[in-house]
């Protein structure tokens, strides 16, 4: 506690910390202001049957927006699948990779690239919503959409579409002014605004006899044991030794020192899981409204409980966890500057020697951290799944709360640091992520 009255002392990390609250703020409020055109009532109910499906892995990511279908119904998804493909193309396009290392401009020029794309994305979301939605009834046979026709679809897709790009900004901006990463922060949000909702529906379940009692303390041992296990791992380290050599310039010798590079479990974060699940809901999310027979059946067998969604995902959480730690961490790099520092590790050659030693540890590292990130992921799902108990329990959306929170929070104390206060942690500070 004293670590927080330290935070409110500081007037920078105040101001930070009360601009990200501001922009969560509105976040939720826009969640909660519905498109024009669609009959509430029908698509809560329509929801409300299917929020162990696709849909609600949705409604989920959105903070439910799409289950009020609201100006942000299509949630942050679109940016980050935009964020995918440009990072995807950046490794394929030469031009893309040389912007990519023209320092700021170039990522300037990239961040540009991503929003054009985020649009586009969200036009065609937009686009295939809309039409579903004309098709679809709420379970007593009450349509969604009160008139239909192009009217409609041009109207949803220009909201939702403004919407997206509104939060895209939000998100941009609590990244720059606030604290922490500001598109992880809004999802966050999102989730945990769902939780008591969450809650309430298991104690409904328990009251209409359709999940036993003895499953809830079963359940929140879980959730406790997964939570501990997610902060563990997140804040774990493989520390490589570092000694540095010495330099004498002119009277005075510099260097001698030993350090050490840490490099942590789970380099990639809570990207991977994001990635994944983003393109696992964009194809079977369209898959979902058009009406044909082996569209519909592809779309059924990528749906949330299905072995083949967990063989994609899990391949998916993998493959990201390869990537983005490729794309974050350069090896060579590494290598480079510590030969310029004078530093080396100790019973290896600086240089060529000592990146492919790093890229060796940063291998078996991204391995583990795939199979944590995937168990976590995963396993709670498929036991919740077979306890009927909401989705929002699942291990996916408490690895995001805890790693978003542990990343928010080793910031905050970082600016502590800095100004000489305390951190959080009397026995030591939370490891960050980088």
């Amino acid at each position: 506690m004293s670590g927080i009255a330290s935070a409110a002392n500081i007037p920078e990390l105040r101001k930070r910390v009360v601009f990200t609250l501001l922009m969560l703020f509105v976040y939720r409020m826009g969640v909660q202001i519905p498109t024009p055109g669609i009959n509430g009532e029908a698509l809560a109910a329509f929801f409300e049957k299917n929020a162990g499906t696709l849909f609600g892995m949705f409604n989920m990511f959105s903070g439910g927006a799409l289950s009020n279908f609201s100006i942000f119904a299509l949630g942050i998804m679109p940016y980050i699948s935009a964020s995918i493909i440009i990072q995807l193309l950046t490794v394929v396009i030469p031009q893309l990779e040389a912007l990519s290392k023209e320092g700021e401009a170039g990522r300037r020029k990239i961040t540009q690239y991503t929003r054009y794309g985020t649009v586009g994305l969200s036009i065609i979301q937009g686009f295939f919503i809309a039409t579903g939605l004309e098709g679809m009834t709420g379970p007593g046979g009450a349509p969604i959409v009160m008139v239909p026709g192009i009217e409609f679809k041009l109207m949803t897709v220009l909201t939702l579409t403004s919407g997206t790009a509104f939060i895209m900004w939000l998100g941009e901006q609590m990244t720059e002014r606030g604290i922490g990463n500001g598109i992880s922060l809004i999802i966050f949000a999102g989730i945990v605004a769902r939780m008591p909702a969450a809650v309430g529906n298991t104690l409904q379940l328990v009251k209409a006899g359709e999940l036993a009692v003895i499953f809830i303390p079963i359940m929140l041992v879980m959730m406790v044991a997964v939570v501990v296990f997610i902060i563990f791992v997140e804040t774990a380290q493989r520390r490589i030794p570092i000694q540095y050599a010495k330099r004498v310039v002119g009277r005075r010798v510099y260097g001698g020192q030993a350090s050490h590079l840490p490099l942590k479990i789970n380099i990639s974060g809570v990207i991977p899981p994001i990635f994944a699940s983003s393109i696992m809901m964009f194809p079977a999310t369209i898959g979902s409204f058009i009406k044909i027979d082996w569209v519909q059946q592809a779309s059924a067998a990528l749906s949330p409980g299905t072995i083949y969604y967990y063989i994609l995902y899990v391949a998916m959480i993998v493959f990201f966890s390869f990537f983005y730690t490729a794309v974050t961490f350069k090896p060579d790099d590494v290598a480079e500057n510590l030969k310029k520092n004078g530093g080396f590790i100790p019973g290896i050659r600086p240089g060529k020697k000592t990146a492919e030693f790093i890229d060796k540890v940063l291998t078996r590292l991204t391995v583990v951290g795939a199979i944590y990130l995937s168990a976590v992921c995963v396993m709670p799902t498929i036991l919740i799944n077979r306890f009927n108990v909401p989705f929002y329990f699942g291990g996916t959306a408490l690895l995001i709360v805890v790693g978003v929170a542990i990343d928010t929070i080793s910031q905050i104390e970082s600016h502590l640091v800095m100004r000489n206060y305390d951190g959080f942690m009397k026995a030591g500070r939370i490891k960050g992520r980088r």
